[in-house]
């Protein structure tokens, strides 16, 4: 939304925000000093109904934005287009046209009309189209503004002691901001707490390198880059975990302050609207030709006598650009669009831009994590191994109801109990998960990543909490992608405060910080090579068998001082501020607890949508950090590969791509399944498999994927666990993070794209028709009996007034309704079009020119068939009975005009396929035609509408002939694509 100039209301809330604070700089000042100064209390935030009433006082944490457009202005911009133009200018000219006919005609003025009807009826229409195009584009501005509040960014903050998610414009001065890796800073604050958090500024302070942040205050004034206490809106957390009292929201905060120098972006032009651009330049330089050639055809064959012959000729012209241009092509496009994308947003495929469709139904290669999207995202904890035994833990969801039994049923020894409560206890503590009761009985939330969830209900059946409840976090070393583990810091509060490390990872990666491992029920002995072997084969088991497994470990520290433990850096007084930075010093000497084993069944419905995709000729790839067994077995469950299949690590990937682009491509152009995958392998894999000239659509959710997301032809962030900061890289949202959802929204644009070429190709060869029959009848003005022999000045077979209704009304509610039509049967088994293939492609112009012309004949003869001296009929009749003649001509030409587009509706629903396939499957299509037949009946018989567009009633036999004309554009299309359906069948025999 581009920043505007701030509004009296804001200016008032940004003054209310800065009295709070006073002269108060933050950085400069204790943060519980702030928290003071802004009446929070940092361990249980705002109470709810505290934060409704800043809200209401303060406004909501967004920018100023520009103001609204007003609605007349809206309206007024229907009429700011070239095609309007040249109406305007034919209405001028019509006007100057009965001027002179209605004063300088002769002395009486009889004959001319008393009203400028032509010019009237011009307006009146304009206006009429100016109507449909402003309520067009106001219900694809809300479908717009719908989409908007669907993918509103979200953040955590701690409120009434218990951290929730809300908007980011519900954010106030006060509340308490729960960062991690990831997110989105939504408002400015100060820090009071932070475990190796790096947050990215470049957006603010131009700084390339994400920022060391820490809760220390600042002994004096620095730049806004050098302040490490505070947290900036709109800058992006990069690493690690902290929380920050909010000192800042909207325009009071660093990004508010320099609205000014913000500068909205235009959109890139897509694809399609590159199309749509060109096609329009295409028709306006062709019908220009066509009035030239005309024109000069006309003074070369009859000459100009007279200023009327001039400004008939002129009317002329303005008749062939009016015949030529789809008025609401653009509108429909905008509105056709718009309704698919909120189609999408029902089944849970949220398209940030509407102009993303068009990629979406293109893609060759869906790229896919595999926890939660191929998987329930139900983590269980199913298998706890310890040194002394296997375990099996019952019950499956979040629900913590279950039981420990051995493997065999047996019960537990009190041995294994003991490993195994000490195991999990080290699992619920290293843990920034939460539990929750929900509102009714049975239902829990839960509260960041499912892995770390399931670890909390395993440990609550085992009841760990009993034993490890006293345990009090005082520091932390968060888990990041490449560190792949998490430790931390907690205090004994019931004997003597002695602190002790407690962590968990990867098996593979803790266990090398490992050096004794907990035996016999709670003996603590060296670990020897025997045991890692021993620990590594049970993962690789485990992996076998599609268990996610973690180890746990912890470590004694044998003091109850952080500042006294052997490496750890401490301040003169004693304080260490940095320990998310000394993990060396930490995480060594570990002893081993053991592992667990993590199951996270695959969706039922993924299977089906895999081999839909298969089916379209869209290629899934898997790309986990999991076990490269755990990955492979999963994915043949799913049939992404063959029971045989393997997977790729990252460190073959490596390998590969120190071989070079070559070998690179040719190992992604074969596996389909990456396992132990860090960020840039995912950005490597996805560059690679678009040189291969793939269309990729990648999905992630966690802040290294962002980049993979950002990348990807079709960036697809995840709904529920996704990070801010990959669904502001994405264009598409997964509401339910369901993979199936991805393949549903595929079909979806495909269909969407299909749609929007079925219109295309009825409203062009219709104004085709319309330009060959004003073309048509003029050239051939004689031969038709369309002008009287010996005549001066140009007579047009149609008036321009009538190609406008036929624009604006016959053309454009059936267009809208093919925009809604049913998708084909085989829209997901063919192959994906490449983004380079044009929408209206050679086939495509052929068919347009093919009806335009067949279109314009029967439109012609119909007429020729009531001119007497024509082709068909033998009758000489002087100027005034030729006048009358003229307009029952014309009234059945723009009659059988108007049902041959509407037939024409019914065969442009398939290039290929018969019109008679599905014929009665677009119910709004049969009330578009009836809606336009209802219309066109009033033109033909209501008196005052004859008048207006030179209409007169006909008789029945003239419907008879009408409907029999028209029919024959549906007759002629069915022919050719019998002809089309034979000749692809003998390519396919070749």
């Amino acid at each position: 939304m581009p920043v505007g100039t701030i509004d009296p209301h804001e200016e008032h809330e940004v003054h209310e925000q800065q009295r709070l604070l006073g002269d108060v700089d933050p950085s400069l000042t204790d943060a519980t000093d702030v928290a003071r100064l802004l009446d929070v209390d940092p361990r249980r935030g705002l109470a709810s109904g505290e934060a409704r009433r800043r809200l209401e006082k303060f406004g909501p944490n967004e920018l100023a934005s520009a103001p609204p457009v007003p609605k007349w202005k809206k309206f007024f911009q229907q009429f700011q287009d070239p095609l309007v133009y040249l109406l305007l200018v034919a209405t001028g000219i019509s006007l100057v046209a009965w001027f002179i006919e209605r004063f300088h005609g002769d002395a009486t003025g009889e004959g001319a009309e008393a009203l400028p009807f032509d010019a009237i009826v011009i307006v009146i229409i304009l206006i009429v189209n100016a109507i449909l195009g402003y309520i067009q584009e106001a219900k694809a501005e809300q479908a717009v503004n719908a989409l908007s509040e669907m993918t509103a960014p979200q953040t955590n903050v701690l409120r009434d002691g218990h951290v929730q998610r809300i908007n980011t414009v519900d954010v106030v001065p006060g509340d308490i901001l729960v960062l991690g890796e990831g997110d989105t800073v939504s408002a400015d604050g100060r820090l009071f707490a932070a475990a190796s958090l790096r947050i990215a500024e470049a957006s603010l302070t131009g700084e390339s390198v994400p920022v060391g942040k820490k809760p220390d205050t600042l002994a004096s004034a620095k730049a806004l880059g050098d302040r490490a206490n505070m947290v900036f809106n709109g800058t992006s957390v990069t690493q690690g975990t902290g929380r920050a009292i909010v000192t800042g929201t909207g325009m009071n905060t660093q990004v508010g302050k320099i609205a000014d120098l913000l500068a909205s972006t235009e959109d890139d032009t897509s694809p399609l609207q590159k199309e749509m651009n060109r096609v329009s330049k295409v028709l306006g330089i062709a019908v220009c030709i066509i009035a030239v050639v005309v024109l000069i055809a006309l003074a070369c064959m009859e000459g100009f006598h007279s200023a009327q012959d001039v400004i008939d000729s002129l009317l002329l012209a303005v008749s062939l650009a009016v015949a030529a241009v789809p008025e609401g092509l653009a509108a429909i496009l905008t509105v056709v669009l718009a309704l698919g994308v909120q189609r999408m947003a029902a089944h849970h495929a949220i398209v940030k831009k509407l102009h993303s469709v068009e990629t979406l139904g293109s893609a060759s290669v869906i790229c896919s994590d595999k926890t939660g999207t191929l998987t329930r995202n139900e983590m269980t904890v199913e298998r706890v191994v310890t040194p002394s035994g296997e375990v099996e833990l019952t019950g499956t969801g979040y629900a913590p109801e279950g039981s420990m039994i051995n493997l065999d049923g047996s019960p537990v020894s009190d041995d294994v109990r003991h490993e195994v409560i000490a195991t999990l206890g080290a699992g619920i503590l290293a843990n920034d998960g939460e539990l929750r009761e929900g509102d009714r009985p049975g239902k829990w939330d839960v509260v960041g990543d499912p892995t770390e969830v399931s670890l909390i209900v395993a440990g609550k059946k085992v009841r760990a909490g009993r034993q490890y409840g006293h345990f009090q976090r005082v520091a932390e070393i968060p888990f990041t992608s490449e560190r792949k583990r998490m430790s931390v810091i907690c205090q004994d509060t019931t004997e003597g405060g002695e602190l002790t490390v407690f962590a968990k990872g990867a098996p593979d990666v803790l266990l090398s910080y490992c050096n004794r491992i907990a035996v016999d029920g709670g003996a603590i002995r060296p670990l020897t090579e025997g045991d890692r072997q021993t620990i590594l084969d049970t993962v690789e088991r485990l992996s076998r068998e599609a268990y996610r497994t973690l180890g746990e470990a912890f470590r004694p520290l044998e003091t109850n001082r952080l500042a006294d433990v052997p490496g750890v850096r401490a301040n003169a007084a004693g304080q260490v501020t940095d320990i998310a930075d000394q993990a060396d010093a930490i995480e060594t000497g570990l002893v081993w607890n053991g592992m667990v084993g993590i199951i996270d069944p695959p969706r039922t419905e993924v299977r089906d949508a895999v081999a839909e995709a298969h089916r379209a000729g869209i290629r899934t790839v898997m790309i986990t950090g999991d076990h490269p067994l755990t990955a492979a077995r999963i994915a043949s469950d799913l049939g992404i590969i063959r029971r045989d299949g393997a997977a790729l690590t990252g460190e073959e990937l490596d390998e590969l791509a120190a071989r070079g682009d070559a070998a690179f491509d040719k190992a992604t152009s074969e596996v389909s399944v990456y396992a132990r995958v860090a960020p840039e392998h995912k950005l490597k894999i996805v560059e690679s498999l678009q040189r291969q000239g793939n269309i990729v659509a990648m999905t992630g959710d966690g802040v290294n994927d962002a980049p993979a997301v950002k990348s990807a032809d079709i960036g697809v962030a995840m709904g529920i666990t996704g990070t801010e900061v990959t669904k502001e890289s994405a264009k598409m949202i997964l509401a339910d993070d369901n993979f199936s959802t991805i393949v549903a929204a595929v079909r979806e644009g495909r269909n969407i794209f299909d749609n929007i070429r079925k219109f295309l190709r009825y409203l062009l060869s219709s104004n085709v028709g319309e330009v060959f029959t004003v073309f048509g009848g003029v050239m051939l003005a004689g031969f038709l009996g369309i002008s009287v022999p010996g005549s001066e000045g140009v007579t047009v077979p149609l008036l321009a007034t009538q190609l406008l209704w036929i624009n604006l009304l016959t053309d454009a509610a059936p267009a809208l309704a093919m925009g809604v039509d049913p998708s084909t049967e085989d829209v997901m088994n063919r192959r994906p079009r490449k983004l380079t293939d044009r929408v209206i492609d050679g086939e495509m112009w052929s068919d347009i020119i093919f009806i335009g012309i067949v279109m314009a004949l029967v439109t012609l003869i119909g007429m020729d068939m009531h001119l007497s001296g024509g082709l068909f009929t033998d009758r000489s009749l002087d100027a005034v009975g030729h006048e009358a003649q003229m307009t029952e001509a014309r009234t059945m030409g723009f009659t059988i005009l108007v049902f041959a587009q509407l037939f024409n509706a019914l065969a442009s629903r398939s290039h290929y396929e018969s019109a008679f396939k599905g014929f009665f499957a677009n119910k709004w299509l049969w009330g578009a035609i009836l809606l336009s037949i209802v219309l066109q009946l009033l033109v033909i018989y209501v008196p005052f509408l004859n008048t207006a567009f030179g209409t007169v009633p006909l008789e029945p036999g003239a419907w008879l002939e009408c409907i029999c004309l028209s029919v024959f554009v549906l007759i002629a299309s069915e022919l050719r694509k019998i002809y089309l359906r034979a000749r692809r069948g003998m390519k396919r025999l070749d």
